[in-house]
């Protein structure tokens, strides 16, 4: 099984590369077409601004690479602001396009109410739809947050867990193969590790038997 962790500059890469390692594979850091494409997964990390990853995803190309990537079925997870990169725009510092991969924007958390921004630390998920491949087998718990814009998704049915900071947060999101996770699994203890594993078996399976891509 083959997995790429996308280099645009701008993502956690060792911290995600190590948290695959612990788990039995391998994951090639890579900014290459090819090697992306040829993956049989592909993981979308993110630190930083929205319209500077945004940047530099289409200054390398690789914007439209992981759109490729994705609608040719391949098990797609973005991760923190990865995830937020697979919605159709953001309002952080103006309005920025997104990957359009999943229709919804992420917005900046008001605050207020001693709830401080940036959201940070650990929060329980809850589960919205446990029969999704990426939760089988897992029980509701606490993962690891550290974000100041959240998503508001197009559709209700793409949601698959949230959290609370005064309001129900989107925390993990999902559509045929493309998968989100607001929070930073490989920091986020069993949970946060389990989910990742059910994540790395859906690349395995459809690294055998191939699956359909995604339709929104």
């Amino acid at each position: 099984m083959k997995l790429a962790i996308v280099d645009y500059g701008m993502g956690n890469l060792h911290s995600v590369g190590k948290a695959v390692e612990r788990l039995g594979y391998e994951g090639i850091v890579t900014g290459d077409e090819a090697r992306v494409l040829a993956a049989d997964g592909v993981l979308l990390p993110g630190v930083g601004a929205f319209g500077d990853a945004m940047e530099h995803l289409r200054a390398s190309g690789l914007d439209a690479v992981v759109r490729q990537a994705a609608g040719s079925g391949k098990p797609l997870l973005g991760i923190c602001l990865g995830m937020q990169l697979l919605f159709d725009e953001s309002e952080e510092h103006g309005r920025n396009e997104g990957l359009g991969l999943l229709p919804g924007r992420a917005v900046r958390f008001a605050g207020g109410a001693g709830l401080k921004v940036p959201h940070m630390g650990w929060n329980r998920l809850e589960f919205l739809q446990p029969e999704n491949p990426l939760l089988a087998g897992l029980e509701e718990g606490h993962v690891y947050f550290v974000h100041s814009y959240h998503v508001l998704p197009g559709r209700r049915e793409d949601l698959l867990a949230v959290t609370d900071y005064g309001h129900p947060v989107t925390a993990i999101v999902g559509r045929g193969n493309v998968y989100g996770m607001q929070f930073h699994p490989e920091k986020s203890g069993q949970l946060g590790m389990a989910l990742l594993r059910n994540f790395l078996a859906l690349v395995e399976r459809r690294a055998g038997s191939g699956a359909g891509s995604l339709r929104r």
